[in-house]
Formats: structure tokens, sequence, C-alpha cells
């Protein structure tokens, strides 16, 4: 016990941030509730907005400052975010018309801001992804695996995503690091744009694939590797295995066997192989 009570205080002396990873996760989930009115108080005027937006941007800076040595660099990038966030809202605005658009389901933007999982997880990629180019450490990890953790849907904040974009359903979906996605691509449940390894030496080197503009994924498709790009307006449907690269306009399905016949086929028995 007393080798172990050593193990814990070191683990604590040691430890690069003093940071509250519930503080952080709170923001964002606070702060994508707030701008995609999902608060239950209506804000009355655009000056009560503004210093909602600023109290934000306050508690943001702070949240910088633990994994900032330098102050002033933790303001800078803020301040950064703050400025660069109408344009990342603009593009949001995109990808959920593009789920209305494209789930028949759907009955208005509303409904996907309010309720899709699948928006939810992009709204925290395009975040933390911003603070991924500042080379912000831990914070962008953070908040996608908080909507990892939410939603079943695994964006890793260094992945390259165009818009609008639109992942249906979600559950089961993994978008690695160094992925690159077009502009008008469909992803649904279960489909992994993955590595063909995992060795640590690759760490720094493209190992997932490139989805170009208008491709269609479908449910559990696993589609691996750095050099494997999937051609433009390209389907690739459910169950299938890519680790080569498809011309623009391909159609990918997997074949299986399926046999249909009538319950109960008279004296025939039935048995079963396990």
């Amino acid at each position: 016990m007393e080798n172990f009570l050593k193990h814990l205080q070191d683990g604590y002396s040691n430890r690069k941030y003093d940071l509250d990873k519930k503080k952080i996760e709170t923001f964002i989930d606070d702060f994508f509730r707030f701008v995609f009115f999902l608060e239950l108080q209506r804000c009355a005027s655009e000056d009560e907005i503004a210093n909602r937006l600023q109290q934000f941007k306050i508690d943001f800076i702070k949240i910088l400052y633990s994994v900032f040595d330098d102050k002033e660099k933790a303001t800078a990038c803020g301040e950064y975010f703050f400025t660069k966030f109408p344009e990342i809202y603009k593009t949001l605005e995109q990808d959920a018309a593009f789920a209305l658009e494209n789930d028949p389901a759907a009955t208005s933007v509303e409904e996907v801001t309010f309720s899709y999982p699948g928006f939810y997880a992009i709204a925290i990629y395009r975040l933390a992804h911003e603070l991924q180019l500042e080379k912000i450490p831990l914070i962008p990890r953070i908040w996608t695996e908080l909507a990892h953790s939410k939603t079943g849907i695994d964006i890793h904040p260094g992945a390259t995503i165009g818009s609008p974009f639109f992942i249906d359903h979600g559950t089961g979906i993994v978008i690695g690091e160094t992925s690159e996605i077009g502009n008008g691509v469909k992803i649904y449940q279960g489909v992994t744009l993955g590595a063909l390894s995992v060795s640590k030496e690759i760490a720094n080197t493209k190992r997932h694939p490139t989805i170009e503009n208008g491709v269609v994924i479908y449910a559990n498709a696993t589609i691996l590797g750095g050099e494997t790009v999937i051609g433009e307006n390209s389907i690739i449907g459910g169950n299938v295995w890519i680790t080569d690269s498809l011309p623009k306009n391909s159609v990918v399905f997997h074949k299986g066997q399926v046999t249909v016949r009538n319950k109960f086929p008279g004296d025939e028995p039935i048995n079963y192989f396990i």
C-alpha cells in the first residue's frame, strides 16, 4: 500500500497540466446549448446575447490558462477562437440544412439541432478542430471524447472534414486523425475510417483514408489506409471492407447469399448447427 500511495503522489506531482476536465466538458456543452437555442430561457435582446458571449469568452480564456504557461498567449487564443466562431457557425448551419435535406425523417432544422446526435458530434468536432489547428493541447480531445461518450460517434479533432457533412444515426462511427473528407459527404452508423496499422512509428504520417466530394458510405463499411482514396460521388454499400482506392462514381456493395423459405415446409426437420 505504501508503494501505491507513493505512486499516486508521484502521479499528481508529475502531471503536466492542472485542469478541471469536468469544467472543460461543461463549458463546451453549455456553449453548444446556448448558440443553438437549446436553453429554455429566451435571450430578450442583442445586448443580453453579447453579454452571454462575452462571459463564455472569459470562461474559455480561464480554461486556456490551465494548458498555457503564457497567459498572454492563452488570451490571444481565446480571442482568436471567438473571432473565428461566426465562420464555424455558418458551416454548422450548412451541416444542419444538409441533414434536413437528406433525412426523410427530419421535419425541421430545429429538430436536427435539438435532437440529432450526428449534428452534436459534428458541431463539437468543428469547434475542437479549430483548437487543434492552433495547437492547443488536450482540450480538443476532451471535447471530442465528450461528444463520443454522448453519441457513440468518435471523430478525432485532427480530421479534416468539408461542408456540408451529414451523419445519420451515427452510433459506432470512427473517423481517424488524418482522415480527409470532402464536401457533401454522407455517412451512416458503424462506419470506420481507420488505419491499416496502429504502429507508433507511423504516428506522423497520413494513416487514414481520403473521402472525396459527394460520397455516400452506408452502415458498417470499413475503409482503411492513408493512401486509400474514395473517388467523388461514389456509393459505398454496407458491410464492405476497402483498403484500395476507387475511381469516382464507383458503386461498391457486399454480395451475400440470403435464403428464404416457408416457415412450415411440411415434415422437413429443422436442424441447428452451432
